[in-house]
């Protein structure tokens, strides 16, 4: 069996102590002022802030190394890509032109687009760590009990549950895939070229979906026939009820949001402009 990666791990902090609930609503709203803001200084107070909740909870480089490699080299290529097709888009934005060098095809770099870049950059660093937290820290059963008690269906809730553990399965058949291509000869690992390796990669995603896709069908017969969804309503035996950290959680997460985008806003541009 593989490593397991981004996958709940029961430790005693403040984070993991925290309802499913309070994390969900704290992983929405810092994401939602994160698409909001363009302001590079909201964008750093958030990075801090976001790496020192993310040490806090004594998230290991095992659990994330892995996936946080992919999504690194996801971002490289998507500011290679921005600036490819929109090499002038800072320029636009700040309304300025600093040219910095000129490179092959008559393309000219300016700070305006660096800075620009280095903005988006921002954006992804301050919600990766978000993200990494919810998963590890939150518990899908009582993550699922924690909706139905706000009123979400204990269905969907349910569903959400089922997802939240298969996350681990998913990588588990991602890696036993993946050491059979390699057992028949096929380099997956760091020998291979980049470009060999997303497409032998891309080639291990239609057997894993066929194989989720046969452990979804087996789950779904299995609560048809338990009778799941008959009632309107059902028991939790891993409930927990909000405390005091979570509304403090909670209470402190809606006021930065709103303290974040005022000050976004105050010049009446949410892009923090240092070129005039």
């Amino acid at each position: 069996m593989g490593r397991r990666l981004i996958s709940y791990e029961e430790k005693d902090t403040w984070i993991h102590r925290l309802s499913g609930f309070t994390k969900l609503f704290f992983f929405l709203l810092w994401c939602v002022t994160s698409a909001l803001t363009f302001d590079t200084r909201v964008l750093i107070v958030m990075l801090i802030a976001g790496v020192a909740i993310f040490i806090s909870s004594k998230t290991t480089w095992k659990q994330v190394g892995g996936v946080f490699q992919a999504i690194l080299l996801f971002m490289v290529l998507n500011l290679l890509f921005i600036f490819i097709f929109s090499p002038y888009e800072g320029t636009g934005i700040y309304g300025t032109w600093t040219e910095v060098c000129k490179l092959p095809f008559g393309v000219k770099l300016t700070a305006e687009q660096l800075f620009y870049e280095f903005n988006v950059m921002l954006k992804y660093f301050t919600v990766v760590p978000s993200v990494f937290i919810f998963l590890v820290t939150t518990d899908p059963s009582e993550f699922a009990a924690s909706l139905n008690a706000i009123g979400v269906p204990y269905s969907i809730a349910y569903s959400v549950a089922i997802t939240l553990r298969y996350i681990p399965d998913v990588q588990d058949d991602f890696s036993r895939i993946r050491n059979a291509q390699a057992a028949r000869g096929i380099e997956m690992g760091k020998k291979a070229n980049i470009f060999d390796r997303i497409r032998r990669t891309a080639n291990i995603i239609f057997p894993l979906l066929f194989s989720t896709m046969e452990r979804i069908d087996t789950v779904s017969n299995a609560m048809e026939l338990r009778g799941f969804g008959k009632k309107k309503k059902r028991t939790w035996y891993a409930g927990k009820k909000l405390s005091i950290p979570d509304y403090i959680v909670i209470v402190s997460s809606l006021l930065f949001m709103i303290a974040a985008l005022l000050f976004t806003w105050m010049d009446g541009n949410r892009f923090y402009n240092p070129f005039i």
